[in-house]
This record gives structure tokens, sequence and C-alpha cells, in this order.
């Protein structure tokens, strides 16, 4: 990743360059204004209603407060609980092996909560301001109020959210107590990674036989590698349910990293078009053309984005899986493209669901037909990719053509 400002009569440009590596996305360029635009995310619609008083939040007293009002409030399922004992948040004291956090999900809001914790912290995405933070304190009150939390950017905007306010699955090796032994290194992981790098500092319950990190501390400080199976376990009934389910951690990890590429096409290409407007005013070209550089700036995110949503790199798995919680047969009802495998892959058909969220549709319409032009030359064989089967190209393509009604003609009508 680079970046290269450039200076045209005294007026600084910004040109990003490519998706991957350590790059920040300055998020107050006027293309974006991540903190100034007015957000219509899930927590802000929320915020809106419970203000006038259409929608209620009950408190309980059984040391859960608002965790229970809130997942009810983003139709989130409870059997989307997964448990991370790591102390990687910024509530990392009250977490441990004994009192992890545990963290719930749907497409497009994610919550956390930690015992006796302070607030309930929610990642809630916008269509088009991507992931905004918030924290709902634990306190009860007439008027329960979701406060956005920006600072939160200080871990979730890196090179492992590609630069931009996201999220991220990290798998750590951590002492006995739960504090991450950073000297062992850390690994940001998503449907990608090899089961073995995985999870780490997590919970996991399912039937997963092959060799991975999580349930597991280091049993020597001294010696990272000295991995042993924790004996501290979770008090299942201080949470919503017992599990810490092997298929919701790898749905998570898959829909996270999504998630950026998602955000971080959307603003790529916001900000190459800004750049281009702005070179097309000093030379005087009213016309709107956009120059070649901008054309494969568009171009080569979109590639990459379609890259990983048809899961072109995941990793195979060497051993079925399943998961323990239900989560697996709740999720699958959710919409189309959630049909599991867990026998060599995760979903039997290898494009992922989230083509279906606000936040792809959000991209703008030049990112959106640059990703469909190429998910167009994938699936029709102009650009090989080994990986996917003659029959992975028409199953997905049949699926489209089925759920996807805002595709482009060019995709509905197209006969493979």
């Amino acid at each position: 990743m680079s970046l290269k400002k450039l200076i045209f009569f005294g007026l600084p440009v910004v040109v990003l360059a490519g998706l991957g590596g350590s790059f920040l996305v300055p998020l107050d360029h006027e293309a974006i204004e991540y903190t100034k635009r007015r957000t219509t995310d899930p927590a802000a619609k929320l915020n809106d209603r419970l203000k006038s008083g259409s929608v209620k939040m009950p408190f309980f007293d059984d040391g859960t407060g608002y965790l229970r009002a809130v997942l009810d409030a983003f139709d989130i399922k409870i059997e989307s609980q997964v448990m991370v004992f790591s102390k990687t948040s910024f509530q990392a004291p009250r977490i441990a092996p004994r009192t992890p956090r545990a963290l719930y999900f749907n497409d497009d809001v994610t919550v956390g909560f930690v015992q006796t914790g302070d607030v309930v912290e929610v990642t809630s995405l916008d269509p088009k301001q991507g992931v905004i933070f918030y924290s709902l304190d634990q306190e009860e009150v007439a008027k329960p109020r979701f406060e956005r939390r920006d600072t939160c950017l200080q871990c979730h905007q890196s090179g492992a959210t590609l630069g931009v306010p996201g999220l991220v699955i990290r798998s750590v090796v951590s002492e006995a107590s739960g504090y991450p032994m950073f000297q062992a290194g850390t690994k940001t992981t998503d449907h990608r990674s090899p089961i073995e790098d995985r999870w780490g500092g997590w919970y996991v319950t399912g039937k997963q036989t092959g060799k991975h990190m999580g349930n597991k501390v280091a049993a020597d400080r001294d010696k990272p590698e000295s991995l042993k199976e924790i004996e501290a376990r979770f008090d299942g009934g201080r949470y919503l349910t017992p599990y810490s389910d092997v298929v919701a951690l790898m749905v998570l990890e898959h829909q996270t990293q999504m998630t950026n590429l998602i955000v971080r096409v959307n603003f790529e290409v916001r900000h190459a078009l800004h750049h281009q407007r702005t070179m097309n005013q000093i030379f005087g070209d009213p016309t709107g053309t956009k120059s070649d550089s901008t054309k494969r700036r568009i171009r080569e995110a979109a590639a990459e984005l379609v890259e990983y949503m048809l899961f072109v790199e995941e990793a195979p798995l060497k051993e079925p899986i399943r998961g323990s919680s239900g989560f697996a047969e709740t999720f699958a009802k959710r919409g189309p493209l959630r049909e599991f495998d867990l026998q060599t892959r995760l979903f039997k058909t290898p494009c992922s669901y989230m083509i279906y969220s606000a936040a792809f549709d959000g991209m703008g319409p030049e990112a959106l037909e640059a990703v469909y032009r190429r998910l167009y030359e994938v699936l029709m064989g102009e650009v090989r990719v080994e990986r996917l089967t003659l029959s992975d190209r028409r199953n997905i393509l049949r699926v489209l053509q089925k759920t996807k009604s805002s595709m482009p003609e060019y995709l509905k009508t197209a006969i493979l």
C-alpha cells in the first residue's frame, strides 16, 4: 500500500493504491468525512426510535442489563454467541478465561458483552460510511441511547482492517490470565487462514477435531509455543448460552474481512472519483472523462473484492466440522447463499451472502459496475480462477439470477 500526495497549483490530492498493506485512509478527506456525515446505520436508526419512544428496551437485573433487549432490537440470534478470553478489548481488565467477552452478530451489527462491564459494545454497518462504533451504558434509564465512540478507531483502523474503520478477528497466544503474549505474534484470521492458525484466545465448541489454537493458553510465560488445554472454563449460566460455536466463529471471520473490503472499495472509489473531478477542473475538462489511472484503480479494487467474495483462497477443511449451538440451522434460514458444506469448505455455494447487504449496494454505481463486471468475467470464465469449478460458477449464477434483482441486465440474462 502506498500513499501519494500530488501537488497541482498548490492543491494537494490524495491518491490511494491497492487494498493491502497498512495505509490508513484519511477519514477527514472531503470524499469521506467519516465523522461529519449523517449515518443511517442500524444503531443510528434505533436511536431515533428510542428517542421517539416507539421502541423501548427492558433492563434485566441478572447481570446482563440491556443485552437481551439490544439483541432483540437488532434481530440478532443468541446462537451466534462466540467467546473470546484474551484481553483484547477496551474492557480488558474484566476479561479472563473465567469471564470471557461474548460477541453476537448478524450481517450488519456486532454486539459485545462483558461480565460486570460498564457498557454494551456495538459496531453498526452504515451503507455509505462503513463501520460505526457505539457503546450503550449498562445503567437503567428511561430512554437509553447508543453513544458513538470514534476513539475505537485507535484499534479498529489499521492494516488489519485494510486501513478503514473496520472489524478484525485476531488469533493470539494468551497467558493463563488472558493477557496476550504479543512477543509470540498475532494473526488476523479470515476464511483464507489455515485452521491450525485460528482461534488463539477464543473458546471453541462443537466438532473440530483438527489442530487449532482455540481453548488453549501458554503453559510457560517464557515459551509461547508451550500451549496447553485451558483449565478454567467459563460459567455458561452467566451468559445467554454455554457455547462458542465453531461455525459461528468461521462465519464471523469471513464476514469481518468481507465487511472491511466492501468499506475499503467504497472509500477507494470515492477517493478516485474525487481526484478525477479535481483533475478535470484543473485542466478544464467539462466532460468528466475518467483517466486510465482512475479506471485502473476502480477495476483493481473491484477485482480484490470479487476474489474474496468468491472464496478463491479459502483454506480447505481437512476434517468435517459441526457446530454446537444451532447457529448453522438459524443462519441458513436467513437468506440465500447461506447453506453450509462444512465437509471440505464453509459454504456449499462459494459466494458471500454479504452481496445482499445494504453496504454492498451502498458502494455507489461506479464501484458496483466494476464489481459486477468483474464478477461476470469470472463466472463466465473470461477470467480463469482454478478454485472455482464450472459447477460452482453455474450454481453461483443460478442463485444470483433468482435472488439478486438489482444486478445489471448482462448478469441477469447470462447463460453458462
